[in-house]
C-alpha cells in the first residue's frame, strides 16, 4: 500500500515536472487562493457542512484511497460525507507541516500536498463518546475553471 501511495506522488512530481510560472502569473496570488481552499475545507469540517466542503470540487472527482481508484457521482459522495459528518466532530484538524503548493507552467492546474493531525469524537455503539487520532498525508489536484480552483483529484493516506 505504502508503494502504491510513493507511486501516486512520483506519478503527480512527473506530471507537474518543473513548475516554473509564466509571464503574468502572479505565484503570490494564486498560493493565497489556494491556500483558501485549504481553510474552507478546514471549516466545512468543523461545521459538518457537505456542500461547503464539496463547492470546491470539479464534476467527476476522482479519488484515491485505501488501494481504491474510484469517481463517484456527485450524490453518491454527498451522501458519504453527509453520513461521515453527521457522525463525528472535529477536535483537531491542524497542519503537521506547511502544505506544498505547486503550479503547472502556465498557470492552469495545481497541486496542494498537505500533512495533518486530525482528532475527532465519535460515540461507540452504546454511545459512549471516543477520541480518535489519525495523521494524514494527501496531494490534491486543482485545475482553475472561471477564475475558481476546482479539485479534480485527491490521492490520501493515513499513518
Amino acid at each position: 500500500m505504502k508503494r502504491n501511495i510513493s507511486f501516486g506522488f512520483v506519478l503527480i512530481s512527473i506530471f507537474f515536472g518543473s513548475c516554473h510560472g509564466q509571464e503574468g502569473f502572479d505565484r503570490q496570488r494564486e498560493i493565497r487562493a489556494i491556500s483558501a481552499v485549504l481553510q474552507r475545507e478546514r471549516k466545512a469540517h468543523f461545521d459538518r457542512n457537505v456542500e461547503l466542503f464539496m463547492s470546491g470540487f470539479a464534476d467527476g472527482m476522482i479519488t484515491v484511497n485505501i488501494g481504491k481508484v474510484s469517481v463517484p457521482t456527485t450524490e453518491e459522495t454527498k451522501e458519504r460525507l453527509g453520513k461521515y459528518f453527521r457522525s463525528v466532530e472535529f477536535i483537531k484538524w491542524a497542519d503537521s507541516a506547511e502544505p506544498i503548493i505547486r503550479f503547472s507552467d502556465d498557470g492552469s492546474l495545481a497541486y496542494a500536498i498537505v500533512q495533518k493531525q486530525v482528532i475527532l469524537s465519535y460515540p461507540d455503539s452504546l454511545g459512549k463518546k471516543l477520541i480518535d487520532t489519525t495523521d494524514y498525508a494527501w496531494a490534491t489536484i486543482y485545475r482553475k475553471k472561471k477564475g475558481e480552483w476546482k479539485a479534480e483529484c485527491n490521492v490520501s493516506t493515513n499513518k
